[in-house]
């Protein structure tokens, strides 16, 4: 089978792989039809890791996977072949105490398909456990259903971190999970959506997710906006989906007195300074997020729904355009809002 693993950094090569074992007794084995490109991946790309994890090389990248079930394990009663499912990439114990708890993300043993400790999914076949497939409904496409992990991100963000109606919220950050954000908030009912980036296109990406302000960080006084805006009250929750220390200041300013800092975000640099300052001022609410959380069967419902807009989705490209694809989300070329390897795709 093809796979694309990153060899060194920036720098991934087509290979040919043997086939994954299995499927053994619970599992599935599945055939990957379409992987979305996360910015996570672009830091193990880019950086070699993320935090203090290193990446290990040759590591198959990819998390946002859809793909085909082929053959089912003993005991599996919910899937069978031919099923259309969307992958979630943690793979956990279940009975750690995190995980009894419901924040599998948590879990104690967790390994991240994608990640140093297991291959992710660009390559053509994958073995996973029968709890780590979700169905994709029947009305979403290949490609819009890649869109489910990252949607499931938001949706155990918001088990933590709500929008509530009329709420004004702060998205820092406009690429593909800070696109997702600015739908999610106005879904659920907040009364105004502010949104920064350095990068043009993707501002006007925002403001076709439902941004009511988009403004370009380097050009614009984003807190000065949001102070106006609000009547100099500061939002009532920001988001920060970039992680870059200037826009965690900048968001720990832009939100009222007991509001809410949410970071999804991850942030380049290992260690920075942090304006706990201004959060002690305004005592607010500091919340930090870790992935998905086993969500996808709701951000499934919610995109099968129309509730969450697919136009973010921007460039297709095959398997064999693997090194082409994170070079341009890299460098923002040709207006990329997602990206997606279409395995089905020929180069």
């Amino acid at each position: 089978m093809r796979s694309a693993p990153l060899v060194a950094p920036k720098r991934l090569e087509l290979i040919e792989a043997p086939l994954p074992d299995g499927p053994r007794p619970g599992e599935l084995l599945v055939k990957v039809r379409a992987v979305g490109l996360c910015g996570s991946d672009l830091h193990w790309w880019a950086e070699g890791r993320i935090h203090s994890g290193q990446a290990r090389y040759p590591q198959v990248l990819g998390h946002e996977p859809v793909g085909e079930v082929v053959e089912v394990g003993p005991g599996v009663t919910h899937f069978k072949p031919g099923d259309l499912v969307g992958m979630e990439p943690s793979l956990t114990c279940g009975h750690c105490e995190f995980c009894i708890a419901g924040r599998h993300n948590l879990c104690v043993s967790s390994r991240f398909m994608g990640g140093p400790e297991a291959q992710g999914f660009l390559r053509d076949y994958v073995v996973i456990p029968e709890h780590n497939a979700d169905p994709v409904p029947a009305n979403l496409t290949i490609h819009q259903a890649t869109l489910m992990e990252p949607v499931a991100v938001w949706v155990h963000t918001y088990e933590l971190a709500p929008v509530r109606m009329g709420d004004t919220v702060a998205i820092l950050g406009t690429g593909s999970i800070g696109l997702l954000g600015i739908a999610m908030a106005k879904q659920s009912g907040a009364e105004m959506v502010l949104a920064c980036d350095r990068v043009p296109h993707r501002l006007k990406l925002a403001k076709d997710m439902g941004a009511d302000v988009a403004l370009n960080i380097n050009e614009d006084d984003f807190l000065d906006a949001v102070m106006q805006k609000t009547n100099g009250r500061g939002v009532d929750i920001v988001f920060d989906a970039a992680g870059a220390p200037q826009t965690i200041n900048l968001g720990l300013n832009c939100a009222r007195s007991g509001g809410r800092f949410v970071l999804i975000g991850i942030p380049e640099p290992l260690n920075f300074e942090v304006d706990l300052h201004a959060a002690m001022a305004r005592e607010l609410n500091i919340q930090a997020m870790k992935r998905s959380n086993h969500k996808g069967r709701a951000a499934g419902a919610l995109l099968a729904a129309g509730r969450i807009p697919t136009g973010l989705i921007t460039h297709l490209l095959p398997l064999e355009q693997a090194q082409q694809g994170f070079e341009t989300l890299h460098s923002y070329a040709g207006g990329v809002g997602k990206l997606i390897f279409d395995l089905d795709q020929k180069a």
